[in-house]
C-alpha cells in the first residue's frame, strides 16, 4: 500500500489553496448596499450595486448582510409586520445625526426597512405630498402611516402600533450591521 506525500511544490499549492479558502470565507459576512432607480432614458427600474448616474429618479438604497450559517430568519412577529406594514426611511445625503439616529432605532428593533435617499426637488415634493405638508428629513412610513422629522417615542410608538417588536430577538452577530 503506498501513501501519498506532499512535495515542495505542492505544499505551496496547498499553502495558497488554504489562504484563498480563509480569504473568501472572510468576505462572505460582508454588506452587500444595493440601489434600485428609475431611468432617466428610458424610465424603466434599475437594480444595481451600483451607485445611479445623475439624473435618476426615485433612488432607494438598500443594505444587506451576506447570509451566513450563523443567520438566523426573522422573527415571526418581524416577518408578519413586514409584510403588512414595511418601513421606508426617508433621508438626504446630507441629513447628518437625525438620520443616523432613525437608523440605528430600526436596527436595534431588527425592523428590516428600505432607506430612500433623496437627491432631487421632484422626490422633495413628493415626499411633501405624501406627508401632506412639508418633507423633512429623515421621515419613515410604516406602512401607510408616515411621521416627519424623527422623533424616538413617536417613531416607537408607530412600530409598536404596526406589531414590530420593542427589542430586536436576534443575536448581535445575526444583526444587520
Amino acid at each position: 500500500m503506498c501513501t501519498p506525500t506532499i512535495r515542495g511544490g505542492s505544499r505551496f499549492f496547498l499553502a495558497l489553496s488554504l489562504l484563498w479558502l480563509l480569504l473568501t470565507s472572510a468576505g462572505a459576512s460582508a454588506e452587500t448596499i444595493t440601489y434600485r432607480w428609475v431611468d432617466p432614458s428610458t424610465g424603466g427600474t434599475v437594480i444595481s450595486d451600483m451607485p445611479p448616474p445623475p439624473g435618476a429618479r426615485n433612488v432607494s438604497r438598500s443594505t444587506t448582510s451576506a447570509s451566513s450559517s450563523e443567520e438566523r430568519p426573522l422573527p415571526y412577529a418581524v416577518r408578519q409586520a413586514s409584510e403588512k406594514f414595511p418601513v421606508v426611511l426617508y433621508t438626504t445625503e446630507r441629513c447628518g445625526t437625525g438620520c443616523q439616529d432613525a437608523r440605528e432605532l430600526l436596527r436595534q428593533r431588527d425592523v428590516p426597512f428600505t432607506e430612500k435617499i433623496l437627491r432631487s426637488e421632484e422626490e422633495f415634493a413628493d415626499l411633501s405630498r405624501l406627508l401632506a405638508s412639508e418633507a423633512a428629513f429623515p421621515s419613515v412610513s410604516v406602512g401607510r402611516q408616515h411621521l416627519r422629522g424623527f422623533d424616538a417615542p413617536s417613531w416607537n410608538s408607530l412600530l409598536d402600533a404596526a406589531g414590530y417588536p420593542a427589542r430586536g430577538n436576534r443575536p448581535a452577530a445575526a444583526r444587520s450591521p
